[in-house]
């Protein structure tokens, strides 16, 4: 950053404690997006004793704003010796029925001489029917703006700019409920596993406050025909479900055979909803390890499951 470009930053900064406000600044190329105010012969303003000048209408968020400039300083606010800008909601509709307006305003100034635009964004300023304003009185020192050297007036010419970013709630949101329930352990004993069509599924059973059952396929899914043994855990009230709720569930598979030996296990955690209606293993456990795990062909089929937490959308 050049001398000058560090001056001009600095003496801005001691500045803007006053406002009460925390005030970030920055050179930047881009023409403010909203509203421009150009001004010939302001040295014109001190002349005639203008203290103010109010710009006409401009849109901007949905909103008609103007913007303010105290030329010579607002002295009410403590801003003499500076330049003071300020931006106002016009007129009274917005708060007639005790609205509010939340934005995101950026005050500019332009410098000629490298061709950008100083600016000052504060935090999110909120209008309203008792505060139709919000600004800078000590936008800067009169100093340094009517400095030849410095850009900002030029053949007592000078470029001012606003954009204001209104923030609206788009109504959306969730709401994420943490569940301190205990475990459930659901036993599916099965006496012929072969004569099991494909997609079988076990019993309903309640953990969490959610239904569930097991889906199992003897000889394997689709992708998995006749090679591995697949099981899923799915909702059994995925039609209860609003749409954007989501369950998060920690469950484990076990295959046992008739003597209550653990032959194969699997666990994860995963979020269920409409859209997604199950999950588990297509490749649970190869046909031929069944075949020889389960010599008289019976098994128990162990669903271990946890709910850990719930989202559902926000009102």
């Amino acid at each position: 950053m050049s001398k000058r470009k560090k001056e001009a930053t600095d003496s801005n900064a001691a500045k803007v404690g006053d406002e009460h406000d925390v005030l970030s600044t920055e050179f930047r190329d881009v023409v403010p997006a909203h509203f421009v105010l150009k001004i010939k012969s302001f040295s014109l303003f001190a002349k005639k004793s203008i203290e103010k000048y109010e710009s006409g209408e401009f849109e901007a968020g949905g909103y008609k704003w103007k913007l303010i400039l105290y030329p010579n300083g607002d002295k009410n606010r403590n801003g003499e010796d500076h330049v003071s800008v300020y931006l106002a909601a016009s007129g009274t509709s917005p708060f007639q029925l005790g609205w509010e307006i939340h934005a995101v305003v950026r005050l500019s100034v332009y410098d000629q001489t490298c061709d950008r635009y100083f600016t000052v964004q504060g935090k999110v300023a909120r209008f309203h029917a008792l505060k139709t304003e919000w600004g800078v009185p000590r936008y800067m020192l009169l100093k340094t703006f009517t400095n030849p050297l410095n850009g900002y007036l030029v053949d007592d010419t000078c470029v001012f700019g606003v954009e204001v970013f209104v923030i609206k709630s788009a109504g959306v949101g969730e709401c994420l409920t943490l569940k301190e329930s205990a475990s459930y352990t659901h036993e599916w004993k099965i006496s012929r596993l072969s004569s099991l069509g494909d997609g079988s599924f076990s019993d309903v059973f309640s953990v969490g406050g959610h239904k569930w059952k097991v889906c199992l396929f003897p000889r394997g899914n689709l992708a998995n025909r006749g090679q591995s043994l697949s099981m899923f855990l799915v909702p059994a009230d995925v039609d209860k479900l609003a749409s954007g709720q989501k369950v998060n569930t920690r469950f484990t598979f076990r295959l046992k055979d008739r003597n209550n030996v653990v032959r194969h296990q699997e666990a994860g955690t995963v979020w269920l909803s409409s859209s997604a209606m199950g999950w588990g293993w297509p490749t649970f456990m190869p046909l031929k390890t069944v075949g020889k795990c389960l010599m008289d062909d019976s098994c128990v089929i162990e669903a271990e499951v946890t709910v850990l937490g719930t989202v559902s959308k926000l009102p």
